[in-house]
């Protein structure tokens, strides 16, 4: 497949900022590393690997992009107001210079997807959910959709407009997103294995939130021998990339 690489300055971070893109066109998908992880680490995990027949043919272009979470989720030693403007200044980085870029490199201004395991799954749901009229089509693996799992107790504007969970809880029915989001494909999935404990806790709420508007979604349980870690993952991808984009 055709592998692109790039190391650009963002303005909204203030450092540059590496991603990578495999294939040359498809539907255009936002991959979002797992914690602190590196913007080649779903390929050096195998996760391209698993998407590498649908990137073939033309169905998927993927943009790998790097972290900020050492400034935001991982950063403990800053206080919660700082960490959630630091995610805040990650979302501005994606929404204000990615995607431009994702426009120019997949040659459409066709909605995109997002995609992330762990982490970056609560990513990709997050900007899934804040733009619908941007992305239109979200797969999420062992995700944990809450903000106060990395923050705690703290609250403000921001940490609600960035916990998938509580922004859903308080959305009526009348609001004009849960349309957008019953004309997107959601497929979510987490396993029984171990360390999937909290994730399967907030993937059932999430689903909740979900059934109780009315928006067509598809989670997938799998069972105990499927864990929180790259070898599950790969085989779920492999699995639910071909529902993704068909």
């Amino acid at each position: 497949m055709e592998v692109m690489y790039f190391n650009e300055f963002s303005t909204n971070l203030n450092r540059n900022m590496e991603f990578k893109v495999y294939g040359t066109k498809g539907i255009p998908c936002i991959a979002f590393p797992s914690q602190n992880d590196r913007f080649y680490f779903y390929e050096n995990q195998g996760i391209i690997n698993s998407m590498e027949e649908e990137i073939e043919a033309g169905k998927i272009q993927v943009f790998s992009l790097d972290n900020y979470d050492f400034e935001s989720f991982s950063a403990t030693w800053k206080n919660p107001y700082d960490r959630i403007r630091s995610q805040e200044a990650y979302y501005r980085y994606v929404i204000d210079e990615i995607i431009p870029r994702i426009r120019e490199i997949n040659k459409s201004d066709s909605k995109i997807m997002t995609f992330g395991c762990s982490l970056g799954a609560y990513q990709a749901m997050n900007f899934f959910l804040r733009r619908p009229d941007l992305f239109n089509n979200v797969l999420a693996l062992s995700g944990i959709y809450h903000i106060g799992f990395f923050i705690h107790d703290y609250a403000d504007e921001l940490t609600f407009y960035n916990s998938p969970i509580d922004s859903l809880k308080y959305m009526e029915l009348s609001h004009p997103y849960v349309n957008m989001y019953k004309n997107s494909k959601i497929i979510v999935s987490v396993g029984y294995g171990t360390w999937e404990e909290e994730c399967i806790k907030d993937t059932k709420e999430l689903e909740r939130q979900f059934d109780r508007l009315n928006i067509n979604k598809e989670f997938v349980y799998y069972g105990v021998e499927f864990v929180h870690d790259w070898p599950s993952w790969n085989i779920i991808v492999k699995e639910l990339i071909k529902k993704a984009v068909n």
